[in-house]
């Protein structure tokens, strides 16, 4: 019994390595560099069926806006390293750096200096990427004021034909949208505005990050949600039984 279930176990194990060797994307999501932390994440920010639904190919020449702590960076290096190419849109943090200083897989990243307060917004060659990605950052560009600069810095980067991907926190409709995003949601209509002021041209919408459980009116905006739990420890049960933001997924294409 016991060497049935060992032989049926490693059966299956084989099977799993042949279907990432098959799939390049599900390969880099499985990536052993990546951090605990981040992997437990991927229950709720679904980076396959995210990365799937843009359309990124291991070929592509990427560039992704402010990395912060570099979750989606973890699954793109490894993902573009041989094939492609991938751009991190940095403000210059230290850590990200570091970071990037730290395993082989990251020996390809290319750092571009980003601070859209400061004007620096060539992210990338003038019409080298086939794609623009950002995730969780449009609030932090309303707050700026820099929001549409992004965008349009997003569209000068890319090839005509290629994508925008933007997730972000999503405020309803039925919700008044202060310009500056105080609370980190924002309304589907606004970022549309943003990209199609751009030049852009919505291609889809995709649903795999929404959370129905998310009212979008907790005391300390977004944040009062899992992974950050402003409150700490008031009310955590309620938050963790939320679950993390509801969000858009948007694809747009450069005509």
């Amino acid at each position: 019994m016991k060497t049935w279930l060992a032989a049926t176990l490693a059966l299956a194990a084989a099977a799993g390595a042949q279907a990432q060797a098959a799939d390049p994307l599900k390969a880099a999501v499985a990536s052993d560099h990546r951090s605990v932390g981040n992997v437990a994440r991927d229950t709720w920010r679904h980076p396959y069926e995210t990365l799937s639904f843009f359309g990124i190919k291991p070929t592509d020449t990427v560039v992704e806006l402010s990395p912060g702590g570099g979750w989606y960076t973890e699954i793109l290096a490894p993902y573009l390293r041989e094939q492609g190419q991938l751009y991190a849109a940095d403000g210059g943090s230290a850590r990200f750096k570091a970071k990037m200083e730290s395993l082989p897989v990251y020996a390809k990243v290319r750092i571009t200096s980003f601070d859209p307060a400061k004007g620096l917004l060539d992210i990338a060659p003038p019409g080298s990427a086939d794609a623009v990605l950002t995730f969780r950052n449009v609030h932090n560009w309303m707050g700026g004021g820099t929001a549409q600069a992004v965008f349009d810095a997003a569209f000068k980067a890319l090839k005509p034909g290629g994508v925008l991907g933007v997730e972000e926190h999503r405020l309803p409709a039925s919700r008044t949208q202060d310009p500056k995003a105080p609370t980190g949601y924002v309304q589907e209509a606004t970022v549309i505005k943003l990209a199609e002021t751009a030049g852009f041209k919505l291609a889809g919408r995709s649903e795999v990050n929404a959370n129905p459980k998310d009212t979008a009116d907790h005391p300390e905006g977004v944040w009062t949600l899992p992974p950050t739990y402003a409150l700490k420890d008031k009310d955590r049960a309620k938050y963790q039984a939320i679950g993390e933001s509801d969000r858009m997924t948007l694809k747009f294409v450069k005509p």
